[in-house]
């Protein structure tokens, strides 16, 4: 592979997790003005974001195994059209027909499982096409355009929303057949791939792994999920409290929702570029981010003005950009290739459920209590930082497994 020819493999694999990222956030900016112009209530308006991850997260492991037996890029494109569709189906019942609450629900729905298909998928793509330091550094690049995706986002929303809300929408469509285009082009799977066992074989060979390695995984598993559960909460109530408390919208409003984003998206690039394969400098990092994640939602109960509010709020921001390329390179490189797509796509489900999970948990915690939302994610990010320092053992760096991580290697 050419220096050139990586650089586009590098770009058409980005470009997934970046659309992905743009199917929830580029809602965000545009939920309250929804809320207004169908009448809904907040629960009904975090509903959107909710129905596309659930979705994504039920299809996920079904996808997983589809791209383990014949290959990532047959899964890949047909995922990223039918996001397309079910974005071009929310627009069109948003605009012309009545119930327009449902049909958005319907057009999300399918988004979620076009969704399925694409961002797990994508990373497991880049386990099998880079190797060693250089796959950290790239999934870094993957969590980095998950971050830029969104940090651009609630800047699109906002502009976009200038025109009609639902105008948001009509973006998936073009977008999705953009990134389909890079991957079916510089996309190049080796032929000489081997298929997995049959699946009764290959349920047998993944429940051994849980067995033996789950907790482990599981407490990793967990560490991602939580990131973007706090990540679209908090972007949830930040929305929110910029119209009704700051009176603020607009592009003004995109821009504030961008800068926690910018700080993790920085962060999520020089750290997938440090890390190498140091599995004990990944846990470090992440054991240091969710105490960041802690100190800064116990911090913002004291907090009200929104200057320092975002200060402060980049202090959580950090820490996620820390967390996620770890997680993303202890889970890819960790895995076989022939059940990689699996393992990684449970991930992707747990990701998702994080994000489906967020809003509407937030919109239950901002009518309770503002104090207690905050001191109770606190309590929360701690209580997984904890787990993480006990449950995750690693040892040796650069490539130096220890008997666990050899234990992994074959059972996986």
């Amino acid at each position: 592979m050419t220096k050139k020819n990586k650089g586009m493999v590098i770009t058409a694999i980005g470009s997934i997790p970046l659309i992905m990222t743009l199917g929830n956030s580029m809602l965000i900016p545009i939920l309250p003005e929804m809320k207004s112009s169908l009448a809904l209530s907040q629960m009904q308006v975090s509903l959107t974001i909710t129905v596309f991850s659930i979705a994504a997260a039920i299809f996920i492991p079904f996808v997983g195994y589809l791209s383990d037996r014949f290959s990532r890029k047959i899964v890949i494109i047909p995922s990223l059209i039918l996001f397309g569709i079910g974005g071009l189906i929310a627009g069109l019942g948003a605009a012309f027909f009545s119930h327009a609450f449902i049909w958005i629900m319907i057009g999300r729905t399918i988004q979620g499982i076009g969704a399925a298909g694409t961002s797990p998928i994508a990373m497991a793509l880049t386990g099998d096409l880079f190797k060693g330091g250089e796959q950290s550094r790239v999934l870094g690049i993957y969590e980095a355009s998950n971050g830029l995706g969104k940090v651009l986002s609630p800047i699109f929303g906002s502009i976009l929303a200038l025109i009609v809300w639902y105008s948001v929408f009509f973006t998936f469509p073009a977008i999705s057949i953009i990134s389909a285009l890079l991957v079916w082009i510089f996309i190049k799977e080796k032929s000489n791939r081997q298929a997995p066992p049959p699946f009764r074989k290959y349920i047998r060979g993944l429940l051994s792994v849980f067995k033996h390695e789950g907790r482990w995984l599981f407490t990793t598993y967990l560490a991602g999920g939580t990131c973007l559960f706090a990540l679209f909460g908090i972007l949830f109530y930040l929305s929110d409290n910029l119209e009704t408390k700051y009176n603020i919208d607009g592009v003004i409003k995109g821009l504030i929702l961008a800068i926690p984003l910018l700080v993790m998206v920085t962060t999520s690039y020089i750290t997938g570029s440090k890390i190498g394969k140091n599995l004990e400098k990944m846990k470090r990092l992440v054991l240091i981010g969710f105490l960041f994640k802690t100190v800064s939602y116990s911090s913002l109960v004291f907090i009200e003005k929104l200057i320092p509010f975002l200060a402060i709020l980049a202090l959580s921001s950090v820490g996620a950009g820390l967390i996620l390329p770890c997680v993303n390179s202890i889970i890819t490189g960790a895995v076989g290739k022939e059940r990689r797509g699996f393992v990684t796509s449970l991930y992707g489900s747990v990701r998702f459920i994080g994000v489906a999970l967020g809003p509407p948990i937030f919109s239950r915690l901002m009518d309770w209590s503002r104090t207690g939302m905050f001191l109770s994610i606190a309590a929360f990010t701690l209580l997984v930082g904890l787990l993480v320092l006990f449950l995750l053992h690693v040892k040796g760096k650069d490539g130096k497994e220890n008997k666990r991580t050899a234990i992994r290697y074959k059972y996986l």
